[in-house]
């Protein structure tokens, strides 16, 4: 599949997850209802590379990537589905858009890495201050003595979740275990299944499904392009792209996560919280622009290059 093919199909997909995450949550416990959407994607995974005849490649290069994938597997998609009884699917969306800043951060500690530039650290800066504004009723209620309320836990389980989801993005790209497409997407896919078992049985949450079709409807269209398609499209570009060029993709998917919650689930943001949506987006801008002057700098410098591409 063509690179910008994969990279607008990741856009859409990500762009309605965290509605589909949100109904998904209404028909089942948090955690089975991703357990559940895991299962359906691996097993149609599973078919896929049959009928490919492409095997699941097992060696020891191989098992450490699927386990490199967990934590965006397993630890973002848990938490966010756990944070989507407490937050609009919108919210979900627009704290996700930081993970290209947690990226561009988590890779200055690891060898071989581009250097952040002074655009980069204005968008962390940017961004640290719209999430402070998305906290802000939170973090009062907190120091108030009243705790963090519902919407601070959500966004706790959110932070958590995008944290995971960069550092799984790094990991996959650091192992280099050369696997297709589907291939590490299914294998992470089984190896996140006993995962959510044991963390339904650690929060007491069963698969009782409460008769909700929408819900439902949304678990097996997350199976099948939120997980199977979406995670093999994600691993593809991930494969060609650096980790936090292939994160902005966030920079569209707040916008239209927000707009989509609005129409078809009747969800309303807060004045504090819409500005520290729009800072969040706008230090999305700045890192991409960032990226975009680094970019620049290293065609101008042909001795840099073998450097790059072996970050990347």
């Amino acid at each position: 599949m063509p690179t910008l093919a994969a990279y607008l199909i990741v856009v859409a997909v990500w762009a309605t997850t965290p509605l589909g995450i949100k109904w998904s949550g209404e028909a089942m416990a948090p955690l089975a209802a991703a357990g559940v959407r895991m299962g359906i994607a691996a097993l149609l995974g599973l078919v896929w590379l049959w009928c490919k005849r492409q095997p699941l490649p097992l060696h020891r290069r191989a098992r450490l990537s699927y386990l490199a994938a967990l934590p965006g597997i397993f630890g973002a998609m848990g938490c966010s589905y756990m944070a989507a009884s407490h937050l609009p699917s919108g919210l979900i969306s627009v704290i996700f858009g930081l993970a290209p800043l947690l990226s561009g951060l988590m890779m200055q500690w690891l060898p071989g890495s581009i250097r952040l530039n002074g655009w980069h650290w204005s968008a962390c800066l940017v961004g640290l201050a719209g999430l402070a504004l998305v906290f802000d009723e939170s973090l009062v209620a907190l120091f108030a003595g009243g705790g963090l309320g519902e919407r601070g836990v959500g966004l706790l389980w959110m932070v958590s979740a995008v944290t995971l989801f960069a550092a799984g993005g790094i990991a996959v790209q650091r192992v280099g275990a050369g696997l297709r497409p589907m291939q590490q997407t299914v294998g992470g896919l089984l190896l996140s299944l006993p995962c959510y078992g044991v963390a339904m049985v650690l929060a007491g949450q069963s698969f009782a499904w409460n008769g909700d079709v929408r819900g439902l409807s949304a678990i097996v269209y997350l199976a099948v392009f939120g997980s199977l398609l979406g995670f093999y499209c994600y691993f593809q570009i991930l494969s060609r792209l650096s980790a936090a060029t292939v994160a902005l993709v966030t920079l569209i998917t707040p916008v239209l996560a927000l707009m989509l919650g609005s129409l078809f689930n009747n969800e309303s943001l807060g004045a504090m919280v819409l500005a520290g949506a729009l800072l969040i987006v706008l230090a999305l801008s700045l890192f991409l622009l960032g990226d975009h002057r680094v970019r620049r700098q290293l065609k101008d410098m042909p001795s840099a290059r073998p450097v790059v591409e072996e970050a990347s």
